[in-house]
């Protein structure tokens, strides 16, 4: 007798039901095709209709489960501090320009032969990059990168951080532009705002391709509120460090249409 499921389901290839079945070896090799065909046949008819697995309750433990998953936006800037929506619009103009510019001469740009003193670190040397771009002074406490002229005459970089020369910026991949931004803004997270991070993370973010992958696209949302929270605490629209942290919230809110993290009039 047929099962249920052979009445209802149509047969796609005809299989010859001749000789008897007890015959066939299923362990075997098959012959020829008609052969192959019976035995998968047999197999599916000796599979049981439902299966109900065995499951041992106390192997069950309830674990806690939390994902970090950050929706807030940014903290509101303290009155006067917030740029107008106009000069964002002139912002996000101007980037776009780098950018373009940046994509058009990377090829001459990387073909350019650093000087000796430029030794760029391994991608996964988190301390040699925050030398690198920030310099020893900053990285070891200091709070600015300013050089006496007349104690120190001659610029060392490896001091005060290199700047992200067109000739240095134009040989990073994405991977190590996404390594260097997230190193970066991870140490801005604990540390004050200065000169040459502000200078790395515009180059870093003019060499951001879009569309941004995920990792990216959280990156620049923490980087935003990070600029957004130090600016909350400002009370005076000469704070020195203003201009960038505006600059910098403006490009990822609208330039990478992060809108709700964006300043409003």
């Amino acid at each position: 007798m047929k099962s249920d499921v052979e009445e209802l389901m149509p047969r796609l290839l005809p299989v010859e039901t001749a000789g008897d079945a007890q015959e066939l070896d299923l362990s075997g090799t098959p012959r020829n095709p008609q052969e192959y065909l019976r035995q998968v046949q047999l197999e599916a008819a000796l599979c049981p209709e439902v299966v109900v697995a065995q499951i041992d309750p106390k192997k069950l433990k309830k674990k806690k489960q939390t994902v970090n998953v950050s929706v807030a936006g940014c903290p509101a800037a303290p009155v006067g501090l917030s740029p107008s929506l106009k000069w964002q619009q002139q912002q996000v103009s101007s980037f776009s320009d780098v950018r373009q510019s940046i994509t058009k001469h990377r090829r001459h740009w990387s073909s350019q032969t650093l000087d000796d003193n430029v030794l760029m670190p391994q991608l996964t040397d988190e301390e040699g990059w925050k030398k690198f771009c920030l310099g020893e002074k900053v990285c070891l406490g200091a709070s600015s990168c300013n050089t006496d002229a007349d104690s120190e005459p001659a610029l060392d970089y490896c001091k005060v951080g290199f700047p992200p020369f067109l000739s240095i910026i134009s040989r990073l991949n994405q991977a190590t532009v996404s390594v260097v931004l997230e190193i970066l803004i991870t140490w801005f997270e604990e540390r004050d705002f200065v000169p040459q991070l502000g200078q790395w993370l515009y180059a870093l973010l003019a060499c951001l391709e879009k569309p941004l992958l995920p990792e990216a696209h959280s990156l620049i949302r923490q980087l935003a509120r990070r600029c957004a929270q130090l600016r909350s605490t400002m009370e005076s629209q000469e704070d020195e460090r203003l201009p960038a942290l505006n600059l910098l919230i403006c490009l990822v809110a609208r330039y990478f249409e992060q809108n709700d993290l964006a300043d409003q009039e």
